[in-house]
């Protein structure tokens, strides 16, 4: 693997990026069309002229979130201790939300953790647990087991790192999904098979862990189907079923018709809501763009959905593969939390390395 310490603070620092772009200060996600955004993108002067610091271009939770499980991560613990430690960081980030909204699950969730007390990390079954509030934050546990041989502590810690707000497998399989997507991204596995590897490698690992784990077992078998069945539709739709390609995409697929394409993914027709959609959308936007960053920002961080949360995965991937030398200045350079975020990924590089 030729993945850099600068490749590691690369993938922190534009997963931060895209998040704040994709969140605008609560203006673009959710309440913008796709080409509405690129509109008033244009307004703005184009995405290099972006100058991405507060007051107007902050991060959202999923920052907040994933520099949380980050920074447990980074302090060596693990099993038990570890998962306590990243529960008591979720309760500290809560205190950290205003203006940065933060989804219902994950607010109920972190409510009820008690990091500290015997199962303390554990809260109830939620069937309505079906949002990308696991998956925004979960990209760091790749970088802390990047390791094709650590693939069982990647997805033990996504699992139940997860489930600690998204117990339904829908949320909790998109932590395991933007876990593995940054593992692949450190193995500069080709982004073909990063799906087929999730479907065939990672989901029998978590099925089997939550199995033994002896904890909502029942619930968890019987909600499980939908998540790997809306991703073998998607490996399907873009012939990528047996991981080779070349990628099968529509004649025209710019800003409006991914508006639609995206939809299409979801759980409901909130396009990078769920789960399941947050990393595919992510994933759909790595495997059009290439090395170009504006082009991938075009689509995981400027359509109709949770942009913001599509943007905070693909841009965690595409830093690591790419680095950050095409990126402009102005979009990171003053970013919120840049000193966390640079100091986090150094520790998670000398951990993991």
């Amino acid at each position: 693997m030729d993945c850099t310490v600068d490749h590691y603070t690369t993938g922190m620092l534009l997963s931060a990026a895209g998040d704040a772009l994709g969140y605008r200060n609560q203006l673009w996600e959710y309440n913008q069309s796709g080409p509405a955004i690129h509109q008033e993108l244009q307004e703005l002067g184009g995405l290099k002229n972006i100058k991405v610091e507060l007051p107007d271009w902050p991060v959202s939770d999923d920052t907040v979130l994933h520099l949380a499980t980050a920074e447990a991560l980074a302090t060596a613990k693990d099993g038990e201790e570890l998962l306590h430690e990243v529960a008591f960081r979720y309760v500290e980030g809560m205190k950290d939300m205003e203006g940065r909204k933060p989804g219902p699950s994950s607010i109920l969730g972190i409510s009820q953790l008690r990091p500290g007390t015997e199962g303390g990390y554990r809260v109830p079954y939620n069937p309505e647990a079906t949002g990308c509030g696991a998956a925004m934050r979960s990209m760091c546990i790749g970088l802390r087991y990047p390791h094709p041989n650590q693939l069982s502590s990647l997805v033990g810690v996504a699992v139940e790192t997860g489930r600690m707000t998204h117990s339904h497998p829908i949320g909790f399989l998109g932590a395991v999904a933007s876990a593995l997507f940054t593992a692949y991204a450190v193995q500069r596995r080709p982004i073909t098979t990063w799906g087929l590897g999730l479907l065939e490698e990672a989901c029998p690992v978590a099925k089997t862990f939550v199995q033994s784990t002896r904890y909502a077992v029942t619930e968890t078998e019987r909600d499980w189907d939908y998540f790997t069945e809306k991703w073998k539709w998607y490996l399907d739709l873009r012939a990528l079923s047996s991981g080779t390609g070349p990628v099968n995409w529509p004649d025209n697929y710019g800003p409006a018709e991914r508006d639609e394409a995206y939809k299409s993914f979801s759980l409901s027709g909130w396009a990078g809501r769920s789960g399941h959609d947050a990393p595919m959308i992510a994933l759909d936007a790595l495997l059009g763009a290439g090395s170009d960053w504006e082009e991938l920002m075009s689509r995981a961080g400027f359509h109709g959905g949770d942009s913001d949360s599509t943007a905070v995965i693909a841009c965690c991937c595409w830093g690591l593969i790419h680095g950050i030398d095409e990126v402009p200045l102005y979009n990171y350079k003053n970013l919120e939390y840049r000193d966390r975020l640079e100091s986090v990924a150094q520790k998670l590089y000398v951990l993991s390395h």
